[in-house]
């Protein structure tokens, strides 16, 4: 009788939370203030990249950044036009996928800035090479920086975050972490791999009721950024489904940031793709790859060379 009580109020949950989303999709909840929040991002320096756009949108919502990457005078870039701004900016070189390099960096923010209360796990590389033509070299530094630097960051800014009872983790995946495609191996191993590690640390966070650190995966499509460009779907499908502006889908993700959205899917078709994958045989997910074009959509050598930790 008790597991039939339990089941009950089980479902009347599940269907209440299912109402409640829905209803936030029509009404937007609303934002909360970051004004005096520490928001570090990493692979911030790229000017065709992803990192520096959230950088400066969360900079224009008044957050003093803190920046990551391997490259200091793009580094040094972004941090000019967050002061611009009007905000503070502190540069880090830091190359994510060396544990020891996250441990150090981050003992430097706590002492030159303070403890950092959001963490945008954003730096990413690519090989644009298939399996088989890929070095080992290439394989072993994507997994690095792709997943392996999230354990990194995370183990050294959640404590802070679960003692001050205050803190989002934000983890920047993209639609190739929820399905595969072809030519991109180590790509979509390291994202998959991600997004079970947000998950599962989500899931941890809530059976331990440390309810006042949030957690958000973002996972956008193909973006029209250095990382993927070149990379289409079917021509004929472009106009329902084209590569995203990246500043936009950055204000987009944002929003749903701040909002404490525990995923963000951009546009929101991506969400019919991930439950499509779910539910549908392998051989169909085939055919509605070709169909879509998703087996051809991605140029090896997608911009001629491995990028180094940045989006």
């Amino acid at each position: 009788m008790a597991v039939l009580v339990d089941f009950l109020i089980l479902t009347v949950k599940v269907f209440g939370y299912i109402l409640y989303s829905v209803l936030q999709w029509v009404k937007k909840p609303p934002e909360k203030m970051v004004s005096n929040e520490i928001c570090l991002v990493t692979g911030a320096a790229s000017a065709t990249g992803i990192g520096r756009l959230f950088a400066l949108e969360f900079a224009r919502r008044g957050a003093t950044l803190v920046l990551w990457d391997i490259d200091p005078e793009g580094n040094a870039t972004t941090a000019q036009e967050i002061r611009k701004l009007g905000a503070r900016a502190y540069v880090y070189t830091c190359d994510v996928s060396r544990r020891e390099e996250v441990y150090s960096a981050a003992e430097n923010v706590r002492r030159d800035v303070g403890d950092v209360t959001i963490l945008v796990n954003n730096a990413g590389v690519i090989a644009g090479k298939s399996i088989l033509q890929c070095p080992d070299e290439l394989l072993e530094q994507t997994m690095k920086t792709n997943c392996h630097a999230h354990f990194w960051t995370v183990k050294a800014f959640l404590p802070q975050m679960i003692k001050r009872g205050h803190g989002h983790i934000v983890t920047i995946a993209g639609s190739l972490g929820l399905f595969a495609a072809g030519c991109v191996e180590d790509y979509c191993a390291s994202k998959f791999a991600v997004v079970g590690f947000h998950e599962a640390l989500s899931h941890e966070l809530k059976a331990k009721r440390i309810n006042g650190v949030k957690t958000t995966l973002v996972c956008p499509f193909f973006m029209d950024t250095g990382m993927f460009r070149g990379c289409t779907i079917r021509q004929e499908l472009k106009t329902l489904i084209p590569p995203l502006w990246p500043a936009r889908c950055v204000k987009t993700a944002v929003q749903g940031i701040l909002c404490n959205r525990h995923m963000i899917c951009i546009p929101r078709l991506m969400y019919l793709a991930a439950i499509s994958k779910q539910l549908l045989p392998w051989d169909a997910q085939v055919l509605v790859q070709k169909f879509l074009g998703l087996d051809k959509c991605i140029p090896q050598n997608v911009d001629g060379h491995h990028f180094a930790a940045r989006r």
